[in-house]
């Protein structure tokens, strides 16, 4: 049984965790780098220990200081979050070398998926449908890199000319970014959408999905609304993903919770992305219309047990909506931004959660990423769920910080993106980032 875990992560997801293992009745220990000596997620942690230094690559990346302190500090398990050291191999290996439970999937898994050149050829083996690539691909195409994500060391190709340019500078960005600047060419879908399978193993040979997320709507190739269900998956469809997800996830011999991404083309066929390996970001939707606690099946499994019937017998009740609160400035450029949030409320309203690592008054550092929130709303209907989001939302105070907040409230009330009419393209037609307004105010009479 695991009595106290490391959280190796920082912000909304290191609370996020620490709920569902107070809700176990296990402890917690936080890691905590100078800049966040004060965060909210350290105040209510069991135990923390500080890593030195401010910069993620001296703190939260340094492997032998964060299995260091797991066991300084008496932790017997750890819980990587996501980002950071969530999906590297080798920070896995040491955990379990240092003889600590690691909860998430296999150090051999992680590798094999870590790679997109290397999953894309283990899922034509695996019968799992891939876009074209190389001389194949065609035009348009993208240029992607191997390693890593978020949108870095990617580059959309429309002509033979601008083709050596742009793998060029997107192996020159994947680098930097990766260390890694391995990059591949594939077909470009015009109007594609980002559909990806939460997919979920134990160790006793099950193997499940628990449905689809929809997560198109993004800037800069990275996502800041997704919803469960998607309006464009049917049943049928949805078997498929699933039956395709669950085969990915065999193929290398998964366990625990991990995510198979697909593109959805506007002519029904989907194709295999890439898997990743961990927690996301927004597994909040799934464990609303599901009713399942993601971190508690994470936590099971890696004791041992074997999925429960809920979970291997799944079911979607209503719909799911989470927005991605980042102190950033679209109508900048996406500038991110920092310093203190001197006022920061989201009312409380039935059917709304909010997973968030600040309170008022506590500061945004530079160093990291600027997601400092996230709000998910759940309804009997997808139009039911946006509305409550949307006005969640707009009822918010945010201040101190310029933040998304006014774009998120235009997309959930956009006419397309109700008409669930969206693809990976639709901020860029439709960029929303006027100023909302929804402060009314009654004359004296």
């Amino acid at each position: 049984m695991i009595n106290r875990v490391l959280v190796a992560n920082r912000g909304e997801i290191a609370r996020r965790v620490a709920r569902t293992c107070a809700a176990l009745g296990i402890e917690t220990v936080a890691v905590f780098s100078d800049a966040d000596e004060h965060a909210l997620f350290v105040r209510e942690a069991t135990r923390a220990v500080r890593l030195p230094g401010t910069s993620s690559a001296d703190t939260y990346l340094r492997i032998d200081l964060v299995v260091a302190a797991a066991l300084k500090s008496g932790a017997d398990a750890v819980h990587p979050g996501y980002g950071f050291l969530a999906e590297n191999a080798a920070f896995a290996e040491a955990v379990i070398g240092a003889g600590l439970t690691w909860i998430g999937p296999p150090p051999s898994a992680m590798r094999s998926m870590g790679s997109k050149i290397e999953a894309k050829r283990l899922m034509r083996s695996a019968g799992v449908p891939v876009l074209p690539e190389g001389d194949e691909a065609g035009f348009p195409a993208l240029v992607k890199a191997s390693a890593g994500g978020g949108g870095r060391g990617m580059r959309i190709v429309r002509s033979a000319a601008e083709l050596a340019g742009a793998v060029e500078s997107a192996a020159r960005e994947a680098e930097s970014a990766f260390g890694d600047g391995t990059v591949f060419v594939e077909h470009y879908v015009e109007r594609g959408r980002h559909v990806e399978i939460q997919v979920f193993a134990d160790q006793h040979g099950n193997c499940v999905s628990l449905f689809e997320r929809e997560c198109s709507i993004q800037r800069r190739h990275q996502k800041i609304v997704e919803e469960s269900p998607s309006p464009a998956v049917d049943e049928v469809l949805r078997a498929e993903m699933g039956a395709a997800a669950v085969a990915a996830a065999r193929s290398v011999g998964y366990v625990g919770a991990g995510t198979v991404e697909f593109l959805l083309a506007p002519d029904g066929r989907f194709y295999f992305l890439e898997m990743n390996t961990r927690l996301q970001v927004e597994h909040p939707v799934t464990e609303l219309v599901t009713g399942l606690d993601l971190v508690a099946l994470q936590i099971a499994v890696a004791e041992g047990a074997p999925l429960p019937p809920a979970a291997l017998h799944p079911t979607i009740n209503g719909h799911a909506i989470e927005v991605r609160l980042c102190a950033e400035d679209p109508a900048a450029g996406y500038l991110p931004q920092s310093g203190r949030v001197v006022g920061f409320d989201i009312p409380a309203l039935a059917n709304v959660r909010v997973d968030t690592g600040l309170l008022s008054g506590d500061d945004i550092p530079p160093y990291y990423d600027s997601m400092f929130a996230k709000v998910i709303a759940w309804a009997p209907t997808r139009a039911a769920a946006a509305r409550l989001l949307a006005h969640a939302l707009s009822s918010s105070r945010v201040h101190g910080v310029a933040t998304n907040r006014d774009q998120l409230v235009q997309v959930l009330r956009h006419p397309e993106f109700l008409a669930g009419d969206i693809d990976t393209g639709f901020l860029e037609r439709n960029p929303c980032t006027e100023h909302v307004d929804d402060t009314h105010r009654l004359a004296a009479v």
